[in-house]
């Protein structure tokens, strides 16, 4: 796979990580999850070091040895994306290089959370920031654009412009949170004269975002249902309406089971979910994150009969 040609596209599991009980890396646990990613007929990539992963409480060696674990299992099967979180644009372009040189394809660059406090009234930091990651890597970005809730997404405006002025940024993975600006982002950043796709991760309202004709999804929810969403994507992709919401029947209990409030559970319960249908042996969250409450792990359960998932199941093909 050549690494600068990459296109982001497709349904691409944004991976968990695995923790002992003494809250260090499972690298064992952690190999086993991605070969089951990879087992999944249809995904494009794998996402390492994101929100699914935790990345808020990997030091940076830890998130370097997750890529290195990564690529050695993957190997060129999929596409290895690397998240590049911190607060630092001279750590997010040592972040970039070290991915590149491990053999990664490509980048998910989250906004500094500082930006809240009014970074969209100074984009040329956003601009400063993703120079330094540029200018260290020459890897395909995709751009994260967080809901307008968090007070860390990009104006269109501001967003258009950065697609503009860094040729890498190759797609945007869409979390706004509002269905009219994201259909704009979707129609405007495919207007542009360098195209960017758009790669939803509204997996609360999966179907009519991909409807809106999204190139693909990034998402948490893949660690768990990269299957389904492998099939409702080929649905949507065909033109297949009937099937299409027939799948989404069977993703509805998941989304109840992962997104109901607080959403910051979300990563939580999807390895909750994998315990449930032996695919994970523990649950392990790092603090200040909290393990669901038994009734709550109870619902999960429920919720993985009714989509019809089990142990026997799971990853089964969707025909």
């Amino acid at each position: 796979m050549s690494k600068l040609a990459y296109e982001p596209q497709g349904v691409i599991p944004a991976c968990l990580m695995p923790f002992n009980s003494d809250m260090s890396v499972n690298e064992r646990a952690y190999r086993s999850h991605l070969t089951d990613l990879l087992s999944v007929d249809g995904i494009t990539g794998i996402t390492i070091n994101g929100h699914a992963a935790e990345v808020h409480a990997l030091t940076l060696e830890e998130q370097r040895r997750a890529v290195t674990i990564t690529k050695e299992v993957v190997g060129d099967r999929v596409a290895t994306i690397v998240g590049v979180y911190t607060e630092s644009s001279l750590e997010a372009g040592r972040i970039a290089a070290h991915a590149q040189a491990e053999g990664a394809e490509a980048l998910l660059v989250f906004p500094p959370s500082f930006m809240s406090l009014g970074g969209h009234l100074r984009p040329e930091m956003t601009e400063i920031h993703l120079k330094h990651i540029a200018d260290a890597s020459d890897l395909p970005i995709i751009l994260f654009q967080y809901p307008l809730s968090s007070n860390l997404s990009y104006p269109v405006e501001s967003l258009l412009e950065l697609c503009r002025k860094f040729p890498t940024i190759r797609a945007v993975k869409d979390q706004i949170g509002d269905g009219n600006q994201h259909e704009r982002q979707l129609r405007e950043l495919r207007a542009l004269d360098r195209p960017v796709r758009t790669l939803t991760t509204h997996s609360a309202w999966l179907l009519g975002s991909l409807a809106m004709g999204c190139d693909g999804l990034l998402s948490g929810a893949g660690s768990v249902i990269a299957d389904l969403q492998v099939a409702l994507f080929r649905a949507v992709q065909a033109g297949d309406l009937t099937r299409a919401r027939q799948i989404n029947d069977r993703i509805y209990p998941t989304v109840r089971a992962f997104y109901d409030a607080p959403l910051l559970d979300m990563h939580n319960r999807m390895k909750e979910a994998l315990v449930l249908l032996g695919r994970m042996a523990d649950a392990h969250v790092r603090p200040p994150l909290v393990k669901p409450q038994p009734e709550e792990i109870a619902k999960i359960g429920r919720m993985m009969e009714l989509a019809g998932l089990t142990s026997e199941t799971v990853y089964r093909h969707v025909s």
